[in-house]
C-alpha cells in the first residue's frame, strides 16, 4: 500500500472514531426526528458499521467525508450486487476540513456539517429509484426543501450505479 492509501486508511479510521464524538447519534424513529417527504431516520448504531470508502470533497464544501454501511449493503458491495437489495442502508458522515495541528500537510476532521441517509424499499420508493433519503443537521432533519434536490443529483450523476455514489474503496 503506498503513502496515499496509508494515508486514506488513516483518514477513514479517524473519521469513524470522530463521528462519535462530534455528530448526533441515534436520533430514533421519533416523526420529529424523519426527515420530510421520506421518513428516514439516522439509524440506531451506525455509528458501528463498517466503512465503504472515505472522501475528500472540493470547494465549495471543503468537507472529509466518511460512508458506513448496514450488513446488506456491505454485501451487496462485496458481491458486486447491482441494484441494491432493500433493506441496504448507507450513511455519509461530514465535517469541515480542517489542517492538523500536530502533522501539517495532513486534513483532519473539523466541525461537523451533516448526516445524510439512503435507504432502499424498491415498495415505498418507487418514484425515487427505490431510494429513501434524509439529509440532518444536529441530528436534526433539514428542510422539505434540502430534501426534494437529493433524487435530482443522484438521479442525474449515478443512475447507472442505483443511484449510489459511494465505491467500495480496495
Amino acid at each position: 500500500m503506498g503513502r496515499l492509501g496509508l494515508a486514506l486508511a488513516g483518514l477513514a479510521a479517524t473519521l469513524v472514531a470522530t463521528a462519535g464524538a462530534t455528530l448526533e447519534a441515534g436520533a430514533g424513529s421519533d416523526a420529529t426526528n424523519a426527515s420530510p417527504i421520506y421518513g428516514v431516520t439516522i439509524p440506531d448504531g451506525y455509528r458501528g458499521w463498517e466503512l465503504v470508502a472515505p472522501a475528500l470533497e472540493a470547494d465549495p464544501l471543503n468537507e472529509l467525508r466518511a460512508v458506513v454501511a448496514n450488513r446488506v449493503a456491505i454485501e451487496a458491495y462485496q458481491a458486486g450486487r447491482l441494484p441494491f437489495p432493500d433493506g441496504t442502508v448507507l450513511v455519509e458522515l461530514a465535517w469541515k476540513r480542517a489542517q492538523s495541528a500536530e502533522f501539517e500537510p495532513a486534513s483532519v476532521p473539523g466541525e461537523a456539517t451533516t448526516v445524510q441517509v439512503m435507504v432502499k424499499d424498491s415498495k415505498k420508493y418507487t418514484a425515487t429509484g427505490g431510494w429513501g433519503f434524509g439529509r440532518f443537521v444536529d441530528g436534526k432533519p433539514v428542510d422539505e426543501a434540502q430534501h426534494q434536490t437529493c433524487f435530482a443529483c443522484h438521479e442525474a450523476r449515478v443512475q447507472g450505479h442505483d443511484y449510489v455514489f459511494t465505491r467500495l474503496a480496495p
